[in-house]
């Protein structure tokens, strides 16, 4: 039974360490296995690695004048976006353009645009400034861009709640739908955080992983010997649409977005509540919203960032809703933090995770946290019977959200 107030996934687009497409993705992600490596563009520092998208040619994909045009976070929203048009069955030229909306998530943005500009102004040089550096650099332009390359009219802007962006793009989507403002909307988010900049900045803060001499072994959600995140670029695109829209167009949808929640720790500026209070609550209200009860939710794709605090905070929220919380599952041992772009992944995966009875390990769980009191899948997927589930996702700033998905 479709939820009262559910809008319907109809097509998803996965760009990420784990493959170039949606099946790719997933069938690397089952393998359980990390992405990290060493990362030429951090050469130097003390954190030389991250999760890198690769496998595809992107001057081949979207033309060489686009590519220049585009900053990198940009490019993995446009690729992630046609796939999931097309995945939905969707033609741009056939569409009612006026009411196709694209909301996506972004927090790290331009970053190697910014880096490269600077540069040369620095150097006493303003006339080797690019002309583009505002068009590329600005983070509105994922949305702007996809928007322009896919024909969509309708309402078009990019969410910032930091690493919680694209969970918080499919929450403002899933409004613009039940207002019935749009018939669809593309969303999720887009991040490529591998810049020098912003890897010294996390690593300042004490947030990364240093495992320089282990990559691959580097990001450990919910492990005991966890010692920070590693950087990851990628993309996730979501189509949602109204469900009578998808009915007229005889599609039937991967999976619901039946409810969702957003709320504030206001407790402190990079630390999460260490209760995980502000989670706990998202996900109350995104389970009021979607007409469900914990005992309803039969997995968790966890924020799972492999950091001391947030594990902890996010166990500690999961066992304010849940009475025993459900299996849970983190991508970024896999894939590692894709910023902007992780809920929207994560959202993705879920659904995926309904469709077929099995959620994805976690990668590096070899010494599972057990103060933390979490059934952790790891190892190799687990195959459960999934009606609900519930992705979540928490920033700096406080920010949490959390998106209830249902099977179809």
């Amino acid at each position: 039974m479709t939820p009262s107030r559910a809008v319907a996934v109809t097509g998803l687009g996965l760009v990420t360490p784990a493959g170039f497409g949606a099946a790719a993705s997933w069938a690397r992600l089952l393998d359980g296995t990390s992405t990290a490596r060493t990362d030429p563009r951090l050469a130097g520092l003390a954190v030389d690695f991250s999760c890198q998208a690769e496998g595809f040619e992107a001057a081949e994909l979207l033309g060489g004048r686009l590519v220049r045009r585009l900053d990198r976070f940009a490019q993995l929203a446009v690729l992630a976006a046609r796939e999931a048009v097309a995945d939905a069955g969707l033609d741009p030229s056939a569409w009612d353009s006026a009411r196709v909306g694209v909301v996506l998530g972004v927090s790290a943005n331009s970053t190697l645009t910014y880096e490269t500009e600077y540069a040369r102004l620095a150097d006493g040089r303003p006339d080797l400034v690019s002309p583009l550096m505002l068009p590329r650099s600005i983070p509105n332009m994922a949305a702007g861009e996809v928007g322009l390359d896919l024909g969509a009219r309708g309402p078009n802007l990019v969410t910032s709640t930091a690493c919680a962006s694209g969970t918080t793009a499919l929450a403002v989507a899933c409004d613009l739908l039940r207002a019935g403002t749009c018939d669809l909307v593309l969303a999720g988010g887009t991040d490529c955080p591998r810049a020098p900049m912003v890897a010294t900045a996390f690593d300042r803060l004490g947030a990364l992983s240093r495992r320089r001499h282990d990559p691959a072994g580097a990001s450990r959600p919910f492990d005991a010997d966890r010692d920070g995140f590693v950087l990851g670029e990628g993309a996730g695109v979501l189509v949602l649409e109204r469900v009578a829209h998808a009915r007229a167009r005889g599609v039937r949808p991967r999976a619901y977005l039946a409810g969702h929640g957003s709320t504030a720790d206001a407790h402190h500026f990079t630390a999460p509540h260490p209760g995980g209070d502000g989670l706990a609550r998202a996900i109350r209200v995104a389970l009021a919203d979607a007409g469900l009860a914990p005992h309803d939710i039969g997995h968790v794709n966890a924020h799972g960032t492999g950091t001391r605090l947030n594990d902890t905070a996010e166990a500690a929220a999961l066992h304010r809703v849940f009475d025993r919380p459900p299996p849970v599952t983190s991508v970024k041992g896999a894939i590692g933090h894709t910023m902007g772009g992780a809920g929207a992944i994560e959202a993705a995966v879920t659904v995926l995770s309904l469709q077929h009875g099995l959620v994805p390990p976690t990668a590096n769980l070899e010494r599972p946290d057990e103060s933390l009191g979490l059934d952790v899948v790891a190892k190799v997927p687990r195959r459960l019977a999934l009606d609900a589930a519930v992705s979540v996702s928490s920033g700096f700033g406080g920010q949490n959200a959390a998106v209830v998905l249902t099977a179809a």
